[in-house]
């Protein structure tokens, strides 16, 4: 069964759905029909800048273009996001309008060790079953900062930057982007300036994922300078929040301030003289700086020196998803180079790291798809890509 259609033609149905000539579009873009052209038969790679502008000058979203949707493994229970958007398009907090109380309060320490297992489960790419863990999560954090007040008021925004960070990888835009904002009124009920500038690099990410991407590295640069190391806790969330605030910038072609926050950035990680750091569930260190810095580098097509930069990012270090992540900008610049081997070996290790997210990624799919058609299954690792990738 192909469950896999390409960037191109998703461009063309978009096009000709708004009456749109490949010439017209490509005035609105900035951008050459020609390159529209190429583009629609699959003959050349969107990059992320591109993605953002035509889905502006067609009026969707990233989302549409990329094929971002769900695609979760049953883990257990059939309602899958739907299940945990009941639970988030609730009443709850609107006075004479919410439903009684569904969950009683837990205690503290069990609600952290539910919120520590819901960050196991994402940086596992295990999406499916922290769909399933945050439908029960969400209203025990409720109920439980209803009760303790300031003090659970952390665990209930982490409970919801995942459901955030979940809704992103299956294409849920806006309702990531509203979680995410209670990510923030959450930890701002709380005691903790960090756990808030955490939550606003949620934020960030989600508003990036809707393509508006200075309003993406505006939050980023607030909540990083919220953030201002006082210790290596606070060092941890204000140079994670600067590469925040670079992967936007990157986006929308902007090389001089992408490369001026990872230079600010790198200049934090001096401070980790024991190497990388998590905290607020936020990483830093040298590695990340290098990871971010390949990153955008591929978003700004310069493959060279993106591939230069991955060779110093150390794949123990990083959590499994940051490290399927760092892979699929490795397969972009090789695409851009031409080496569609290379490209096929980083996207079937991308695919081992996680089958189910890999699959929730439009970037992996299409680049898959293009890798397949222009290698025209000459190799058994190309046809290896096809069957994960649903072409076979």
């Amino acid at each position: 069964m192909n469950d896999i259609s390409t960037f191109g033609d998703r461009l063309r149905q978009a096009r000709k759905e708004r009456g749109l000539t490949q010439e017209q579009l490509a005035e609105r873009c900035g951008i050459t029909p020609g390159f529209i052209s190429r583009l629609e038969r699959g003959e050349d790679n969107p990059g992320m800048s591109t993605v953002i502008k035509l889905a502006a000058a067609l009026g969707i979203t990233t989302s549409r273009l990329l094929d971002n949707r769900e695609r979760l493994q049953d883990a257990g229970r059939n309602s899958g996001i739907i299940g945990l958007r009941n639970v988030l398009l609730t009443a709850t907090g609107l006075r004479g309008l919410e439903a009684p109380a569904d969950r009683a309060p837990v205690p503290l320490p069990e609600l952290e060790r539910a919120v520590a297992q819901g960050w196991r489960l994402y940086w596992q790419g295990r999406l499916g079953e922290l769909a399933v863990l945050l439908e029960d999560l969400i209203p025990a954090a409720r109920a439980t900062e209803r009760e303790t007040g300031a003090a659970g008021a952390r665990p209930l925004a982490q409970a919801f930057q995942l459901a955030a960070d979940l809704l992103v990888h299956c294409g849920s835009d806006d309702l990531a982007f509203s979680t995410a904002r209670r990510a923030v009124r959450a930890a701002d009920r709380g005691d903790d300036p960090l756990q808030y500038a955490a939550a606003a690099g949620t934020l960030s990410w989600a508003t990036l994922h809707q393509g508006r991407l200075e309003e993406a590295e505006r939050i980023a640069l607030s909540a990083a300078e919220m953030a201002r190391p006082s210790g290596l806790a606070a060092a941890t969330v204000h140079g994670a929040l600067l590469l925040s605030a670079a992967a936007p910038a990157a986006a929308r072609g902007d090389r001089d301030a992408a490369t001026g926050y990872l230079a600010e950035a790198r200049v934090v990680s001096l401070r980790f003289t024991g190497g990388e750091r998590r905290d607020y569930e936020m990483n830093f260190g040298p590695v990340q700086v290098a990871m971010q810095e390949a990153h955008a580098l591929s978003v700004l097509r310069e493959a060279d020196q993106a591939l230069r930069a991955a060779k110093r990012v150390q794949r123990p270090v990083l959590m499994p998803i940051s490290w399927g992540a760092h892979l699929l900008d490795v397969a972009q610049a090789r695409l851009d180079k031409g080496d569609t081997g290379g490209a096929a070996d980083a996207l079937l290790e991308a695919f081992g790291v996680s089958p189910e997210w890999a699959r929730a990624q439009g970037l992996w799919r299409d680049a898959s798809a293009r890798t397949v058609t222009r290698a025209r299954l000459g190799s058994q690792k190309v046809r290896k890509l096809a069957r994960a990738a649903g072409m076979r």
